[in-house]
């Protein structure tokens, strides 16, 4: 399956066996988000045979800052009771503007499992009038499942430090461009403003057209050669707390490259006094 599928390719391939529908929506850490429970709206409409992901709760509850990566056996826990196998297809989907669905395919990347995502997610499918369901899902059969070697990367906050003393990787930060300047104070209370030295800013909005799917291929690479960034070198994405970040990794993935996600972001860099923080534009 490839890494982005249409709705189009979904209608057609609902009710296939092995392929498991998931929305991945999530609200809960982002900042400005207006107060929602992505479990009732999935009750309220989702696509045909899907089931919640619950991506709020694929989390370190033991951690303080926001939305940090789960332990495997939590990972574990949600694959087994969603019925994940080894042959298992899942695509991921979600009814966010923020394109939460990127954390949860990283999130599930750092376990070994492959994931796909819906181009365009729920808004495009009830765009085209294709069929809802609501209500709860059916319980799934529970299946045995391990995680695996991760196929992602993530960054510490000991690593980003290291990296602006050896410049060892370029850093893309998905924030706002006032976010990213200082123009606009962090929303997080206790967050200093600015941008890890070094950085440079890609707005996450930036990699989709005016309908929520992605842009063209050639469009993505020319986001990041504009924001003074060579695919070819080594890169790591940031953001306010690491969900964001999961759209730039996930544009290079389509461009054939894997970058790495540095977890805490913002929410980490911002609130430790000992960090440097730049201002203004890159």
């Amino acid at each position: 399956m490839k890494p982005l599928v249409t709705t189009e390719w979904l209608a057609g391939a609902l009710g296939e066996p092995d392929l498991l529908v998931l929305d991945a929506t999530y609200t809960s850490t982002l900042p400005g988000s207006p107060p929602r429970d992505p479990r009732a709206d999935f009750e309220a409409w989702h696509i045909p045979g899907a089931r919640f992901l619950d991506l709020d709760t694929l989390v370190d509850e033991t951690n303080p800052l926001p939305s940090m990566l789960p332990t495997a056996e939590r990972v574990a826990e949600r694959m087994r009771a969603l019925g994940v196998g080894a042959n298992t297809r899942i695509l991921l989907y979600d009814d966010s503007p923020h394109h939460v669905s990127c954390r949860a395919w990283w999130v599930l990347r750092m376990y070994g499992v492959e994931a796909s995502l819906l181009d365009g997610g729920l808004a495009k499918w009830k765009a085209e009038g294709r069929p809802i369901e609501t209500g709860s899902a059916p319980a799934s059969a529970p299946v045995d499942f391990a995680p695996r070697a991760p196929i992602a990367q993530v960054r510490t906050l000991a690593q980003m430090q290291a990296n602006v003393e050896s410049g060892a990787e370029q850093v893309a930060d998905a924030r706002s461009a006032a976010r990213f300047t200082g123009d606009e104070p962090d929303p997080r209370p206790g967050c200093g403003s600015g941008h890890i030295p070094g950085s440079r800013n890609m707005p996450s909005g930036s990699f989709f057209q005016p309908d929520g799917t992605w842009k063209q291929p050639e469009a993505l690479a020319a986001l990041f050669r504009d924001a003074g960034l060579d695919l070819d070198k080594p890169l790591v994405a940031t953001c306010g707390s690491g969900i964001t970040a999961a759209i730039i990794a996930f544009a290079a993935h389509l461009l054939g490259r894997e970058v790495p996600i540095y977890d805490g972001s913002w929410s980490e860099w911002g609130a430790e006094p000992a960090t440097p923080k730049a201002l203004g534009p890159a």
